[in-house]
């Protein structure tokens, strides 16, 4: 048995998705265990973008692939996604693709909730995607979620979904006086046809994973978003509605903690954000805007402009400790180039203090002033190196500094979106 977890470090679009992409040729299965379609991974093969948020990029690799309990699933976007992939002519059926029968479902109450929410919260917005991610999570929390499991049992279903529009229609006509409610006939009748469509694809999960680690397959834990974004760890409120570390493995695809051997957390040679939320070493100025346009940095979801900053080793080293990170993957190192003073942010000041953790009152790290050190930037153009010797002495030099302050060793350096545009510093599943 081996498995690797690949987790984001930052807040998300760290470039999981390529390493994912990379692993998958040498693992049998690949596992997606939280989060829903608010995240995207984004594949560049042959010079063509391929862009999943629900079916784990493994697919593409025709690899066994797991949607587990800890997703949340809205079964139109799963099945607008299935319908996309097998016109690219790639292998969606039940024989390569799981969905746990006890992961939630998302209903078009939920986006209502999400929207009406937002809209009602003035310039206290969230950033929220909108898409019912964390109304889904709100029910799965209070019991009253409707899982695969239910799903697929047509009397249970339609109880439950009678239930839930009821109480959905209340908050939204009297808490928030939303111009729109639920339909029951509507969402009963396009839901049962989903159910007929998916019904093959649903399966214990956690059984099926407990025979892969007997039968010494190799798992891929694929994560989505970042360790910042995580709803006990990261910047809450500016977070998502499900735990992103590495820890929810266990709970999102119902294996044991011994079934996570190796971690490894990607991270940005620089650091992005996308929606609201602090960023203490975000930069606005011609460098932020130069690294934004050089390395397309726009949401692979919501097509959002990302913000970006320098590297911030206080957020890595939060995400190595939360992780159990074994190793880093740093992605887009040639978007840095051409930059001639590079900053590595080491610590925070907050009022007169000096810190080296991350705080957990949004309110300080909005106010937290970055500490940097400065180190030699390069002006080569390194998307065209495969060796990690001929990256230019600079380039060296900046990965060993973010290797010692984290007190972690890269394993994988990226010079580009592309398979080949990555160089394996440390060899993996092999």
């Amino acid at each position: 048995m081996s498995s690797i977890a690949v987790i984001g470090t930052q807040w998300g679009d760290e470039g999981k998705g390529k390493i994912v992409d990379l692993l998958s040729d040498r693992a049998d299965y690949v596992v997606r265990f939280q989060g829903g379609n608010n995240a995207g991974h984004t594949m560049v093969i042959n010079g063509e973008s391929i862009i999943s948020h629900l079916v784990p990029s493994g697919i593409i690799q025709g690899k066994r692939c797991i949607i587990g309990n800890g997703v949340v699933v809205d079964p139109s976007v799963l099945l607008e996604e299935m319908d996309y992939l097998e016109k690219k002519g790639i292998d969606v059926s039940p024989e390569k693709l799981s969905i746990s029968e006890k992961a939630h479902i998302i209903f078009p109450y939920h986006k209502m909730l999400d929207n009406a929410r937002e809209n009602s919260a003035g310039d206290k917005k969230i950033g929220t995607t909108g898409r019912g991610i964390g109304p889904c999570y709100e029910d799965k929390a209070s019991r009253k979620g409707i899982r695969f499991a239910e799903f697929l049992e047509d009397q249970i279903f339609r109880e439950m979904l009678k239930v839930n529009i009821e109480e959905k229609t209340k908050i939204l006509t009297h808490a928030f006086s939303y111009p729109e409610t639920p339909d029951f006939d509507e969402i009963y009748n396009t839901y049962s046809e989903y159910a007929k469509r998916l019904k093959p694809y649903v399966k214990n999960i956690s059984a099926d994973l407990g025979d892969a680690f007997k039968n010494d397959y190799k798992i891929l834990f694929e994560g989505a978003q970042g360790t910042h974004l995580d709803i006990d760890h990261g910047t809450y409120p500016f977070v998502t509605s499900s735990n992103t570390v590495s820890g929810n493995i266990c709970c999102g695809s119902g294996v044991g903690p011994k079934a996570i051997q190796e971690v490894l957390g990607i991270a940005k040679a620089y650091t992005t954000r996308v929606g609201a939320g602090p960023f203490p070493t975000e930069l606005l100025d011609a460098t932020g805007d130069y690294i934004q346009k050089k390395g397309a940095e726009f949401g692979a979801t919501t097509g959002r402009k990302r913000r970006c900053g320098w590297i911030d080793t206080v957020v890595l080293n939060n995400a190595i400790r939360l992780n159990s990170v074994t190793g880093l993957v740093l992605t887009k190192l040639d978007v840095l180039g051409g930059i001639k003073q590079l900053k590595i942010c080491t610590s925070y000041k907050i009022g007169n203090e000096i810190t080296p953790y991350f705080p957990a009152l949004v309110q300080n790290a909005a106010i937290a002033v970055p500490q940097y050190e400065t180190i030699d930037g390069w002006d080569e153009d390194i998307s065209s190196i495969r060796k990690f010797d001929d990256f230019p002495q600079s380039t060296i030099r900046y990965i060993r500094r973010i290797e010692e302050i984290c007190e972690t060793e890269v394993k994988i350096a990226s010079v580009g979106p592309g398979r080949e545009e990555t160089i394996e510093i440390k060899p993996l599943f092999r």
